[in-house]
């Protein structure tokens, strides 16, 4: 049984009561990416000149080595999904007189291009709201921003990247997810570059938790929504991901992946789902004609999935008391669609909303399933079917909630589709 996408107005989410968010500590950072204190900041007045003079040769010690490993720019991550592409690109703010002296021309085309635009081409988005100012790697203080486009489009980004010579600058491009494999030999032929191909879910979990680690203003990076069916009452609450251990990883992107996650080294791919965004997109063009996610998702948004699928009280009239299953939740997805008469009265938004509703509860329900099986209780959901689906984001919400009496909570992040080109980044910076 699951839920049938209507707002719910009877039943109360237990509220709670979440920490600040605290700065995750440096140990658990990777040593490029922890901002070195001021060593003199913290030798006391008593403290001998040798002393101080050998705390700085240390530091310009560990800076020359910084320098030596890190990679020439321009510093990419790359994920090639089933559906998507993923990009995040580090733009550095604190380069020297005698950098820009020295820059070649292709380098400052390609950073032009990517922070001067907010679109590329007729697809190409570059999600502004997402961007990370201020953030330093390796030593380096710059802006992360976050670049996405359909993977039907890679030919096009491989000939941008030819255009402007990028094979000059790197020849090999940190990447992960199945395009990674799958479109190797394209990006060798056409762009003339080397992929070194990463594993997705290292890639994932990686990111998940630099990503938090490094967001300390403005939204927080994880939220939870507390009264999600109620339109009044409905708040997005911050969460805190300290001491994270254990968390269930759902990626829900074309397909589903469900992780366990005990530590960052630690983790094990439960199962997963070919039902995911992939289906949703695949079925709402079969049946209402639309071409693309975001309008499904708006045509979803003014449906009625109720029209489309049998509940409970469609069979019982009402309640089916004995198990505790309320009238309103679904019995069968599209079950009125075998009666000729409800196919004719239907709409394409109806469709739309009860696509979205049967693919939400179906990760819901197998979420669930593997949460009591790991005994785990704290749930976090990412990938890009997530990104402005705030109507699948509440009803996975109430689900976790009201199935579980409470015990599990629904958590989402911010930069949700975007973990793994992060992870590869990281390894680009600080190989593993």
């Amino acid at each position: 049984m699951a839920f049938n996408g209507h707002q719910r107005n009877d039943e109360g989410i237990d509220e709670d009561e979440t920490p600040t968010k605290q700065p995750r500590s440096d140990k658990e950072k990777p040593d490029c990416f922890v901002h070195e204190p001021n060593n003199e900041a913290s030798v006391s007045a008593g403290r001998a000149t040798s002393d101080r003079r050998t705390s700085n040769s240390t530091s310009r010690l560990r800076s020359d080595s910084v320098k030596k490993t890190r990679p020439p720019f321009p510093w990419f991550g790359m994920d090639i999904g089933g559906t998507l592409v993923k990009l995040v690109y580090f733009e550095p703010k604190d380069i020297t007189a005698e950098e820009e002296q020295e820059e070649v021309e292709n380098l400052k085309s390609i950073r032009r291009y990517l922070t001067s635009n907010i679109a590329y081409g007729k697809t190409g988005i570059r999600d502004v709201h997402l961007e990370l100012p201020d953030l330093t790697l390796c030593g380096r203080t710059g802006n992360l921003h976050f670049i996405r486009f359909p993977t039907h489009d890679l030919p096009a980004f491989l000939q941008m990247g030819r255009n402007k010579h990028f094979s000059s600058l790197h020849t090999t491009l940190c990447a992960t997810g199945g395009g990674a494999y799958k479109f190797e030999s394209d990006f060798r032929t056409m762009a003339d570059l080397q992929l070194h191909k990463l594993d997705e879910l290292d890639c994932l979990i990686r990111g998940v938790l630099y990503i938090d680690s490094v967001v300390s203003s403005g939204p927080s990076e994880c939220y939870y929504f507390e009264n999600p069916t109620d339109p009044d009452l409905c708040a997005q609450k911050p969460y805190t991901l300290e001491n994270p251990y254990p968390l269930l990883l759902v990626n829900i992107g074309s397909g589903v992946s469900i992780l366990a996650v005990y530590s960052e080294n630690n983790y094990k791919r439960v199962t997963g789902t070919s039902l995911g965004g992939g289906t949703f997109l695949g079925l709402c063009c079969l049946l209402t004609g639309c071409s693309t996610f975001e309008e499904a998702l708006e045509m979803a948004s003014q449906g009625e999935s109720t029209r489309v699928d049998k509940l409970v009280r469609d069979i019982y009239g009402g309640n089916y008391e004995r198990f505790g299953l309320p009238g309103w939740a679904v019995a069968s997805s599209y079950g009125n669609m075998m009666s000729k008469e409800k196919r004719e009265s239907v709409s394409k938004e109806d469709l739309a909303r009860a696509t979205l509703v049967t693919i939400t509860n179906n990760i819901g329900s197998i979420t669930r399933m593997c949460a009591l099986n790991e005994n785990i209780e704290r749930v976090v959901f990412v990938g890009n079917f997530l990104r402005v689906n705030t109507l699948s984001m509440k009803l996975l919400a109430y689900a976790m909630d009201y199935w579980s009496k409470g015990q599990l909570k629904a958590l989402f992040l911010q930069h949700e589709g975007y973990f793994g080109a992060v992870g590869a980044l990281l390894e680009l910076l600080h190989p593993s």
